[in-house]
């Protein structure tokens, strides 16, 4: 009895430890909910805007940027001096509140989205300079494929 309760104790003190300590890369970037806040941010710190409209609970393509590009040291870097990043999700099991909701929708329909993922990239002034989606080729490329946009 004594020998599964050391198992179990080993067992959950692994799984915190990688609950603390192993964060994904992206969760060191500033992702906004909402766009007024980071045109703000944007226009004091000279920066472009890259709006992610993503189904981050069900979309694959959307999972396949996240871990493909937006958590990889390459663009985590770049978007880190180079972007103000705002995150725009529409989930199925992830609970949002009504207002958020219509918030979310309204952007899209500004926007256009016809699909997920769209990124929308904007000015630091809020000019529209394109819109692109899931691109293949990892952070590094993705990372060039932005800039040609701005």
């Amino acid at each position: 009895m004594k020998k599964y309760i050391g198992l179990a104790a080993v067992v959950v003190i692994a799984l915190l430890y990688f609950l603390v300590f192993n964060k994904s890369k992206e969760d060191s970037l500033k992702w906004y909910d909402n766009l007024e806040q980071a045109e703000a941010v944007a226009q004091k710190e000279g920066k472009p805007i890259l709006i992610n409209f993503t189904g981050s609970d069900w979309c694959v393509w959307c999972k396949r940027l996240r871990s493909e590009v937006f958590s990889q040291d390459d663009f985590v870097n770049y978007a880190k001096d180079n972007l103000v990043l705002v995150k725009i999700d529409f989930p199925e099991k992830i609970q949002q509140s009504e207002a958020v909701k219509f918030y979310n929708n309204q952007l899209a329909q500004r926007f256009g989205v016809q699909g997920f993922p769209t990124i929308v990239l904007l000015s630091s002034s809020g000019s529209l300079l394109g819109v692109t989606g899931y691109q293949e080729g990892g952070a590094e490329a993705y990372v060039e494929h932005i800039k040609s946009y701005l």
